[in-house]
């Protein structure tokens, strides 16, 4: 079959599109910006990229309209415009229009259960997009309604992580008293793929969730239980949502646009009805809330991690078209460049650059970093939360603590990247592999900082960092080329000591 999937860069998209061409079907997928679209060689010959944006209707006129089924997985609850409500009604209707020009004859929608009767905004706007796309005359509808997704690197599932490993005592409102069923990534991708033109799923709306039926605070507890930590939580009936969304902002590696979504929805019990059980039509056991848990944590212990909820453009603050920075202007720049030589094997000082940020850290004066990070969330930005998704793998589009990589070209040893942190100007920090010409065993790595001010305020921050720079450039380029070495490399080659004489 002839596939359309929508939200292919997102949490959902990565994980389903290999599920896909797998199966034998050939997938288009929508993205917005083809250049930081990544996908494992070994799927190229079933994929399809078309850009476009549904926000913009002019560039969804090329889309394919000889499509049977397309997934739906897009959503707006993490960006920071505050009418994501309208813009998500604006993107569904958009799409329905395409689709009454196709062949589709099935769209698949991932939306969150909603049986309560005073709903959050967020599952107000799920609800209302369901009802857009029921009004497509070519194709029938399929839902999904889930509650928390529990997977390696979803938003829920790392925002309860942070929650449980960084605080020993949590204050905490009296919504985490709220129900919901919580499933398994893995159980999520079973049902994708098993109503993909299965008829007995069209027209319908099915709640699919795990066996257990949970508060928030026995998630919490229950985190805490799997990792071996001893937490205690204190419900108090005085944060309001707005300082509940603060509080949650500033724990975790969350946006503050999404810590208002999820509070706003905690109120809500999130329990799947009985009546709209797929059990009937997809019989299938989902693993419990532990099997959940612990197996998310041992992909993230094997690095196989295969995507986040924070590789989305709207986890950060940069626009769109994002790769659009991905050369630095020539001219209005200052500049800080710092260069070392060696003589180690150069993949292992690439190994280094790749492994910066995240829980290795910035290699010098980490504690200036965590700073900046925590003067950057109390700004409204982006903080040091977000780490990284592999601890030593990058590629174009990854989050990088306060950073977003734009060239992650290993082949070459040279990684570029964007700064998403609050600043007065945009700023980049690019490392490089350089041979020596002379000599085969001598190599460089340069490290360049580049700061473009808007005005004088951006003029006024660059010089005041001058001296923080001058303490932590020269220092984390040496510690990278010297990082995991038992012995310090010499500066230049120790020429052979002469044997003693017998």
């Amino acid at each position: 079959m002839h596939i359309l999937l929508t939200g292919a860069t997102g949490y959902i998209g990565q994980r389903l599109l290999p599920l896909l061409v797998e199966a034998g079907h050939h997938v288009t997928c929508l993205v917005r910006d083809a250049r930081r679209f990544e996908f494992p060689e070994r799927l190229r010959a079933g994929i399809t990229v078309a850009e476009g944006d549904l926000l913009r209707p002019d560039s969804l006129a090329d889309l394919p309209l000889d499509i049977d089924v397309a997934y739906y997985l897009v959503h707006s609850m993490s960006g920071h415009d505050k009418d994501f409500f309208r813009l998500e009604q604006q993107s569904a209707r958009r799409f329905a229009r395409y689709l009454n020009r196709s062949a589709c004859r099935q769209v698949i929608y991932l939306s969150g259960i909603a049986n309560d009767r005073a709903l959050s905004v967020h599952l107000r706007s799920r609800k209302a997009v369901e009802k857009v796309l029921r009004r497509v005359e070519t194709a029938q509808l399929t839902v999904l309604r889930a509650s928390i997704i529990i997977g390696s690197g979803s938003a829920s599932f790392e925002i309860i992580r942070d929650l449980v490993e960084k605080l020993p005592v949590m204050i905490t409102p009296r919504w985490l008293n709220s129900r919901c069923q919580p499933i398994g990534i893995r159980d999520v991708m079973f049902y994708l793929t098993q109503v993909l033109d299965n008829p007995d799923c069209l027209g319908c709306s099915f709640d699919i969730g795990g066996p257990d039926v949970l508060t928030y605070r026995q998630m919490l507890l229950g985190l805490a239980e799997a990792r071996g930590l001893r937490r205690y939580i204190l419900t108090v009936p005085v944060l309001t949502p707005r300082l509940s969304s603060w509080w949650l902002y500033l724990v975790t590696s969350t946006t503050f646009s999404l810590a208002q979504s999820l509070v706003e929805s905690l109120r809500n019990d999130t329990v799947a009805d009985p009546a709209r059980s797929i059990a009937a039509v997809v019989p299938h056991a989902c693993m419990s809330y532990d099997a959940a848990v612990r197996l998310a944590f041992q992909r993230i212990e094997q690095n196989e991690v295969v995507s986040s909820w924070s590789d989305a453009l709207s986890s950060g603050v940069m626009e769109k078209q994002f790769m659009d920075h991905i050369q630095m202007p020539q001219f209005g720049l200052f500049r800080d460049r710092q260069t070392v030589c060696f003589m180690r094997p150069p993949e292992q000082v690439i190994q280094n650059v790749w492994s910066i940020g995240g829980e290795r850290g910035w290699y010098k004066v980490d504690w200036l970093w965590r700073i900046r990070g925590l003067l950057d969330k109390l700004a409204g930005g982006v903080g040091l939360r977000r780490g990284r998704r592999s601890p030593t793998d990058l590629r174009a589009g990854d989050p990088l603590d306060f950073w977003r990589v734009l060239v992650a070209d290993r082949a070459n040893g040279r990684l570029l990247l964007y700064a998403e942190m609050k600043l007065p100007g945009e700023a980049w920090l690019q490392f490089r592999i350089l041979p020596d010409p002379l000599n085969d065993d001598v190599h460089m790595l340069e490290q360049l900082a580049a700061f473009r001010p808007h005005g004088l305020a951006g003029r006024l921050y660059w010089y005041a960092m001058v001296p923080f720079h001058s303490i932590i450039f020269k220092g984390m380029i040496e510690n990278i080329v010297h990082y995991g070495e038992h012995v310090p490399w010499p500066r230049q080659p120790t020429p052979p000591q002469p044997k003693p004489a017998p």
